[in-house]
């Protein structure tokens, strides 16, 4: 028993490891739950730490919280926010369906700190994980306020400014390649030529629509359940209780949270999540489609496509030597592929709203988490060790360029499509330069094509 003390709740006694800071209901989750490796993601711990911090300031300002009580219950709250506790909140995701277990390890904690400080500064007053840490709230408002809370937060701080880094070196690489003409392929096959700047400039585009699109959607997280307590009726909460715990979390983050204007939709439909992970699916799509660009151009280095250079990280094998492979590329679509995979589990878990509660909220936040982190840090790494490093192989490029088909697309307006076909067709058949085709069939002089195939003004 010396490594162990006794905590209690409603149903009995628990043994908690001393050196823990959380209560009965914390261990008996530790201990019912042993599934997985994957544990609440601190931002949604983070999220609790707000909520009750807000919380603990409006119950005060209500006359139900003594200020000895509130201060306590702050001081806690900011040093959970600071990271110091991280290590005592360790329930997995595969727990109760409304979050509740994790939401009492956070009134568990503040309290038990809380409390040692209280006796230690010798105050009678004692605080207590239901009665004040969670006083007017239900884990079925606090846990759903969290989630929006936490997606909001990191998308606006860890996302965004991703996306932002990338688009501006994709910006830098097409202002730089702008004049280097290159063959287009459309079906994976040669098609009119454009700069690499224009390729590049798509690639740029898709990140800032993304980045609209992603700003938009987020809006519809700031609506909050908090003063729904525990079916949407607001029981055991004053009624001006949700909207000033809204106005406190606004004031202690910076950003503009609302009240949900119905408290009954908001403990059971994730329709807001569900739409936000689509716009993070459209970035993992854009993505996926960037890195395939980028490997594919780089492809060689003599049997490939070869037109751009990206940097050598590392080597690529293991029984091949001097080989190396697009791996930043390849982290990337494995991060698409696994937002693709969180995508289809958020849809499904959101549909399961039954009566008033969504009993899957924590695995729809654990994978919403899970997208924006990977997606973040995803772009980073492949921004800072790849697309930065970009470089263009002119020599290949223009090699393509001349030997491609597809600049007979400029003889259209001069001999028409039949006839030009037929120089391509000739071209290829002969495997002859389309110059040589075109005098050869006498539709045009050497002059006339010179004159009028120009791959610079196609483009």
């Amino acid at each position: 028993m010396d490594n162990f003390r006794i905590e209690k709740d409603t149903l009995g006694e628990v043994r908690v490891p001393k050196e823990k800071l959380w209560g009965a209901q914390t261990q008996r989750s530790k201990e019912n739950f042993k599934i997985g490796n994957e544990k609440m993601p601190l931002e949604v711990i983070y999220g609790l730490a707000f909520i009750k911090k807000a919380a603990a300031i409006v119950n005060f300002q209500l006359g139900k919280l003594s200020e000895i009580k509130m201060n306590a219950i702050q001081k806690v709250c900011d040093e959970i926010l600071n990271g110091d506790y991280d290590e005592h909140f360790p329930l997995a995701v595969w727990q109760t369906g409304s979050g509740t277990q994790s939401n009492m390890n956070v009134n568990e904690v503040i309290a038990h700190v809380a409390n040692g400080r209280l006796e230690a500064q010798g105050e009678t007053e004692r605080i207590h994980p239901n009665d004040d840490v969670n006083m007017s709230q239900s884990s079925n408002d606090t846990f759903p306020t969290a989630m929006h809370i936490a997606a909001y937060m990191k998308i606006m701080e860890n996302l965004l400014p991703a996306i932002q880094e990338l688009k501006q070196t994709f910006l830098e690489k097409e202002k730089a390649y702008s004049n280097i003409v290159k063959i287009g392929r459309t079906h994976l096959q040669d098609a009119t030529p454009l700069t690499l700047g224009q390729e590049i400039s798509g690639w740029r585009f898709m990140l800032e629509k993304n980045e609209k699109m992603i700003t938009e959607a987020a809006k519809f997280l700031l609506d909050l359940a908090i003063g729904g307590t525990a079916v949407g009726t607001g029981i055991n909460a004053s009624p001006q209780f949700g909207a000033d715990v809204v106005q406190q979390l606004s004031n202690l983050t910076g950003y503009p949270f609302r009240s949900s204007e119905n408290k009954f939709h908001a403990l059971t439909s994730h329709d807001e999540i569900v739409y936000v992970h689509g716009g993070l699916k459209a970035l993992a799509a854009d993505l996926l489609k960037i890195a395939n660009d980028v490997r594919w151009l780089a492809s060689g280095p003599r049997s490939g496509i070869g037109e751009i250079r990206i940097p050598a990280n590392e080597p690529g094998s293991s029984i091949m030597p001097g080989k190396v492979n697009p791996t930043q590329s390849e982290a990337l679509t494995m991060v698409a592929s696994q937002v693709f995979g969180n995508d289809a589990t958020i849809g499904f878990a959101a549909s399961q709203g039954n009566f008033e509660l969504n009993v899957f909220k924590p695995v729809i936040i654990f994978n919403m988490i899970q997208s924006i982190t990977l997606l973040s840090d995803a772009m980073i790494s492949f921004n800072q060790h790849c697309a930065i490093g970009i470089e263009v192989n002119e020599d290949i490029i223009k090699e393509h360029v001349e030997r491609s088909l597809m600049l007979v697309t400029a003889l259209n307006p001069h001999i028409g499509y039949e006839k030009a076909a037929a120089i391509a067709k000739l071209a290829f058949k002969e495997n002859i330069s389309l110059k040589e085709a075109a005098v050869q069939t006498g539709y045009l002089s050497a002059e006339q094509f010179d004159q009028w195939v120009k791959p610079e003004n196609m483009v």
